[in-house]
């Protein structure tokens, strides 16, 4: 059985830093590409941040230089450290591993809520 869970969301002020963590089981993690999504009210899923099975990254632009996705393969465990935190980052983030088609898994989300 496959699980993702993601932790360490909550309520942060503007300016301030929350590290989500996402601890993936049933699966062979170090060949799956992680990935960091969220997704606000009204407005669709999108791509945060993409960590390769050989450590390259990718970033939206709206969160470049603010957020690191890293991952420790001993740990099945992939990271994203978000600082610089502004209000329009509020959003439910979730863990997405992927291998290929059929081997796609999400996680259950952590609510991230920016506000002074």
């Amino acid at each position: 059985q496959v699980q993702l869970v993601e932790s360490g969301g909550g309520l942060v002020q503007p300016g301030g830093s929350l590290r989500l963590s996402c601890a993936a089981s049933g699966i062979t993690f170090s060949i799956y590409a992680m990935g960091w999504y969220r997704q606000a009210p009204g407005k669709q899923r999108e791509l945060v941040a993409g960590i390769s099975r050989g450590g390259g990254t990718n970033y939206a632009d709206s969160v470049k230089g603010r957020f690191t996705i890293s991952r420790d393969n001993a740990k099945n465990t992939v990271y994203l450290q978000m600082n610089s935190l502004k209000p329009d980052d509020t959003a439910v983030y979730y863990c997405n591993a992927y291998y290929r088609e059929n081997f796609d898994f999400w996680g259950q989300g952590t609510q991230v809520t920016v506000s002074s």
